[in-house]
């Protein structure tokens, strides 16, 4: 599918589709969670710092919540569309499925700019949001968490909003909350972790010494910078990040065929994840072009950026060498791509299980605040290992005893326990 006629939803239903085809689902049921179960489409005013007010698009969608409260981030981004929020919400529900935690599946959005604006008017557009949804959201209802370009803070302010329309503490209403304001220790680290936890336990099935692996990221937000510090830690060789300049606004790759020291390189990105590009260069970085980090001669690709980065136009660009391919994004490869990698035999995380770390560290988060008891960092990282561990092991082995592909299998699995909640319920 190419980049210009790519629409995320249309993605996430195509993949459904084929799996609900090789389990004959249920044509009601397969309607059923084809479709959001509940849209919401508003409009947000906020006074900005000049004095003038500007209405911002926003959305929150929540597809299915047979399972238990819905569940998904709230990103911030200019480019922001319904169809993306859409395939993301339904992503959700299948992320939390395979992983086996208690949730369901959702996802919200504003279609702005963080990087323009200022922390006031930040402020202000994240109570906005909650005014706008907090009769629809909260602790068993739909649990929201930070996103792409929003963080802790954002959700501590939608937070305190909703405690202020409701009346009470709830805690639970939200995660990703900074530590001490009810977030959990280990949930900065867990989306990143669990993606390397997942690459750590596929190098072992397929018989490669992690220490003896090189890889190339695409992004150095959260979750790139988390899996590169852990996947570095155990071994691997990091040679080129990719990602966005805010004040060039474009992309770059910086590499080192040595490879990259991650802890340094972190010191020198923003909030939004853009490295200062003299220092960069500085560290013994090469400065090349945005898709660089596709084309490099390395072991794993780890696309944790946006969706559709790997697609038909781009595909024959990945070297040889390449022997995994990391999801850690979500959607990061459109689905004309999944054949093309079958047939080059390159091993795949996919995105809904590679990734799900955060979601099962913002269960925990849940967890701690209903208890009102909080865990160690040590504790929260090995419930985190052994439930990562335990998912990516259902679906490698289910790939290999039904001759699937890792995507289907995780699919498999994801749908099977949706479908088997909607019929337990009587929905179908």
């Amino acid at each position: 599918m190419k980049k210009d006629s790519y629409n995320a939803f249309v993605a996430a239903q195509t993949q459904f589709d084929n799996v609900a085809d090789k389990l004959n689902l249920d044509p009601a049921i397969r309607e059923l969670l084809r479709q959001p179960s509940r849209e919401f489409h508003f409009t947000i005013p906020v006074k900005m710092d000049d004095g003038t007010t500007k209405v911002f698009k926003a959305y929150r969608v929540q597809h299915n919540d047979s399972r238990g409260p819905a569940k998904g981030g709230i990103r911030f981004h200019p480019d922001e569309t319904v169809d993306t929020i859409k395939a993301l919400s339904m992503w959700m529900t299948w992320k939390t499925a395979v992983v086996d935690i208690p949730l369901g599946g959702g996802k919200g959005g504003v279609v702005c700019d963080p990087r323009e604006m200022s922390l006031a008017e930040q402020e202000r557009l994240c109570r906005g949001y909650m005014r706008q949804m907090a009769r629809n959201m909260g602790p068993v209802q739909d649990v929201p968490a930070p996103d792409v370009m929003t963080n802790a803070q954002h959700m501590l302010w939608m937070m305190d909003e909703y405690e202020v329309i409701h009346g009470g503490r709830y805690p639970g209403v939200i995660t990703g909350k900074p530590v001490g304001m009810g977030g959990s220790l280990g949930r900065t680290e867990a989306t990143g972790y669990g993606v390397i936890y997942c690459l750590r336990e596929s190098l072992k099935n397929l018989g490669i010494d992690i220490s003896k692996t090189t890889a190339s990221i695409q992004g150095f937000g959260n979750v790139a910078e988390y899996a590169a510090r852990l996947y570095t830690e155990l071994g691997g060789k990091v040679v080129a990040i990719s990602c966005w300049d805010n004040k060039d606004k474009k992309s770059y790759t910086y590499q080192n065929l040595d490879g990259i020291e991650i802890d340094k390189l972190a010191t020198i990105k923003d909030s939004f994840g853009t490295i200062d590009q003299e220092k960069a260069i500085a560290l013994g970085c090469k400065k090349l072009d945005g898709d660089a980090w596709l084309s490099q001669d390395v072991d794993i690709l780890i696309p944790a950026a946006l969706e559709n980065q790997i697609n038909a136009d781009n595909f024959d660009k990945i070297s040889p060498q390449v022997k995994v391919l990391c999801e850690a994004a979500n959607g990061p490869t459109s689905p004309d791509v999944d054949p093309l990698i079958k047939e080059r035999g390159i091993y795949l995380i996919p995105d809904f299980l590679c990734n799900a770390g955060g979601v099962t560290c913002s269960y925990f988060e849940q967890v701690q605040c209903n208890q009102n008891y909080f865990w160690s960092k040590e504790e929260v990282l090995e419930k985190l290992d052994f439930k990562m561990t335990t998912a990516y092991h259902a679906v490698h082995n289910l790939a290999q005893e039904d001759n699937l592909y890792m995507r289907d299998a995780a699919y498999v699995i994801a749908i099977k326990r949706v479908a088997e909640a909607v019929t337990l319920r009587g929905w179908v």
